[in-house]
């Protein structure tokens, strides 16, 4: 299946793509509304409740925020490479674990996220300074 033919597809079939998608199929975080499907050869991941996606964007558009600088970005709206998107999601979500709770094992963005409101109030109540600190302790990538 040619680039175009699955987008659309993808398109077709995914109403609400996990914002977190990266890090749920490389399988360093998990997600009680995840779906996880084959499109073609791929596989992809959907959410699959309204609330919760809304959530994670929200959750995502801060980590993509308060990872710029450590990223060397001017602007956070940039597309990332593949490595650099993997550590703002599987490295800001388990930093956003240790710092909530001590450590960085991430079972349910959901629950991770709804926790986090519930500690901090809103978003810009959590600590992201050191959320990014803790991401760089819970997360090497592939190499490290």
């Amino acid at each position: 299946m040619d680039e175009a033919a699955y987008r659309q597809k993808f398109a077709e079939v995914v109403a609400r793509p996990c914002v977190f998608e990266k890090a749920l199929l490389a399988r360093c975080v998990a997600c009680e509304c995840a779906q996880r499907m084959q499109i073609a050869e791929r596989e992809a991941a959907t959410c699959r409740d309204a609330a919760s996606h809304s959530r994670c964007r929200e959750m995502h558009d801060r980590l993509r925020h308060s990872f710029a600088f450590a990223l060397g970005k001017m602007h956070d709206e940039e597309v990332l490479p593949h490595a650099q998107e993997m550590r703002v999601q599987c490295g800001g979500l388990k930093g956003l674990r240790q710092v909530l709770n001590g450590d960085a094992e991430v079972a349910n963005v959901d629950a991770l996220s709804a926790n986090a409101l519930r500690q901090w109030g809103d978003l810009a109540g959590i600590p992201w300074s050191e959320v990014v600190h803790a991401a760089a302790q819970c997360y090497k990538g592939r190499h490290g």
